[in-house]
């Protein structure tokens, strides 16, 4: 064999043996940092597990539901504490509420913001109040049940998040990408007056210019608040699901795992990624549409009965919990009121 050829043949065999090494060091490498975060992940999910009270299920549900096999619903829970601020649980409201119901047929997901000043039954308390105020009732259990009670369908799993948890995790992503709709000065998580200064425009925002974000009431009212907070929520679902935040994960799962509270479990968390495993999923944004009311003395959101009717009807259809009648047509309507009629008797 010539020389020259034989040289660049086994040339060629040890750049192949080289690049077979790599291959398996990135592939053991991959596998090892996957087990980490795994374990990670487990162990963080077992800090922040908490039940509601003594419910173990909604009212609302016939039976236990399984994130991979039904249609399920998350309630966000935002609550106005941090470490600094450590407030007495009596004093403690819910500053944001977020419902998502989770389609398992076409994984979609809807968002619907419930503004913290809503005129709503508190069950625990027996009597209509701001939604805010039933936290400092019994916590998550007195939230959940007044969701229930306001949107009528059942809450199964919630997350409750403070301060810290919400600026821990943005911050552990390198922020996320948020279009601020105005100028602004807002105090900051420690409540340091115009801490916070943001411009107008299309920016990264860190955990606490996102959280101010989130917060502000000054410069719009409840409606836009929730619609901004929705934002938010997608632009880190967004950064979460980007492999550019891959090697973040460790540092979410941390911040997670230190400042929040929720009554899902390992396994549960891990369903959730089917509805992420094919990229981002449809996600729909819902309002409570209302107007001020000062008749009482007292500021409440008072809701528009038909908004608050047509979001109901959203949901419950969502979660399958009756027909979804958006599709059909108005003689299709008549013929499923027929049927439904005979049905019954």
């Amino acid at each position: 064999m010539n020389r020259k050829k034989h040289r660049k043949t086994k040339s060629r065999r040890l750049a192949i043996k080289i690049a077979a090494i790599m291959i398996v060091s990135v592939l053991v490498c991959g596998s090892a940092f996957g087990i980490y975060l795994l374990k990670k992940a487990e162990l963080a999910a077992d800090r922040s597990f908490e039940t509601a009270g003594d419910r173990e299920m909604s009212d609302l549900r016939d039976e236990q539901v399984e994130p991979l096999h039904d249609n399920v619903s998350i309630l966000f829970i935002g609550v106005d504490d941090s470490e600094k601020r450590d407030q007495d649980t009596d004093n403690i409201r819910s500053d944001a509420l977020v419902l998502a119901t989770l389609n398992n047929a076409d994984k979609s997901i809807k968002l619907v913001s419930i503004p913290r000043d809503t005129y709503a039954y508190i069950p625990d308390a027996g009597h209509e109040d701001k939604i805010t105020h039933a936290y400092a009732l019994n916590g998550p259990s007195s939230t959940i049940e007044s969701v229930e009670e306001l949107l009528e369908v059942p809450v199964d799993y919630y997350v409750r998040m403070n301060f810290d948890a919400f600026i821990d995790v943005v911050d552990a992503l390198d922020g996320i990408e948020v279009n601020v709709p105005y100028d602004f000065k807002e105090q900051d998580e420690n409540d340091k007056k115009n801490a916070i200064v943001l411009k107008e425009g299309y920016q990264t925002l860190n955990g606490s210019e996102a959280l101010a974000l989130a917060r502000t009431r000054h410069y719009d009212n409840d409606i836009e608040r929730g619609k901004r907070q929705q934002v938010i929520i997608e632009s880190i679902m967004d950064k979460i699901l980007s492999t550019s935040s891959l090697t973040k994960y460790g540092d979410v799962i941390d911040a997670i795992g230190d400042n929040m509270k929720t009554n899902l479990t390992f396994k549960n968390m891990q369903s959730f990624f089917e509805y992420a495993k094919e990229g981002k999923p449809y996600i729909d944004t819902l309002t409570l549409d209302g107007q001020d009311d000062m008749s009482t003395g007292i500021y409440y959101w008072q809701l528009n009965e038909e908004s608050l009717n047509e979001v109901q009807d959203i949901l419950q259809s969502h979660l399958g919990l009756q027909p979804d009648t958006s599709t059909l047509s108005d003689n299709s309507e008549t013929d499923l009121a027929e049927r439904m009629t005979k049905d019954d008797f």
